[in-house]
């Protein structure tokens, strides 16, 4: 990916912020494949810890909606910039969890995808994530998606506001109607000037945690 491309998605915000290069920025970066085997546990442990749940599906779930939104912050943010994602595959991201604040992320050999490829370079990384996480923690297939879908219109809101241009709002319907890869999971509306509304079809659970509430998007709101 070219620097450029990079740099111009970091004034986005911070979730939209990469390090890339041959030198990590700090000890303790592994593949982000990695994570989808044994650090699993020790990992969704460490996010209940913080959240105050321990670590139950509330966790699980939080964990893989976090991880969610920084995938399609950047597939997303260099698609709606340069018309082209990242080439997020598990073996090609790094991460590590700081002592304190949220995943991070480093790309140790940025590559081009063409624009087609946002839903299949996130989503492979969501699919053994996923799989490891309803495994050992029993979380609806249905939270998962809507999780994803979630985070893809995060990422969404925040582009309309900073990024000219229709490319996010087209990927993301794309990804979210009628045949695509997270179609049922909510209902999306992007009124140009207004911003981007949706409501999900299933809840994340972190109303059920300590201080938990119910997001913006949560269909528990509208019951």
């Amino acid at each position: 990916m070219d620097d450029d491309v990079l740099r111009r998605l970091a004034a986005v915000g911070p979730f939209f912020t990469v390090p890339y290069g041959k030198e990590p920025p700090g000890p303790g970066f592994r593949p982000l494949g990695e994570l989808y085997g044994e650090p699993l546990g020790p990992y969704v442990a460490e996010v209940g810890r913080r959240i105050g749940t321990g670590p139950g599906r509330v966790a699980a779930s939080t964990a893989q909606f976090g991880i969610a939104s920084r995938l399609w912050s950047l597939g997303l943010g260099c698609l709606a910039l340069a018309g082209r994602v990242p080439d997020l595959a598990p073996d090609r991201v790094w991460w590590r969890l700081p002592g304190a604040g949220s995943l991070e992320l480093w790309l140790p050999e940025p590559a081009y995808l063409p624009a087609g490829a946002l839903g299949e370079t996130v989503l492979g990384n969501l699919a053994p994530l996923g799989a490891g996480l309803r495994e050992r923690f029993a979380v609806s297939p249905k939270v998962l998606r809507g999780n994803a879908a979630a985070g893809l219109v995060g990422a969404l809101r925040v582009l309309t506001d900073r990024v000219e241009g229709d490319a996010a709002v087209t990927a993301a319907a794309a990804l979210l109607g009628d045949g695509g890869a997270l179609e049922g999971t909510g209902t999306l509306l992007h009124e140009p000037g207004l911003g981007v509304a949706f409501v999900r079809r299933s809840c994340c659970l972190y109303y059920r945690g300590p201080g938990g509430g119910f997001c913006g998007d949560c269909v528990l709101r509208t019951r």
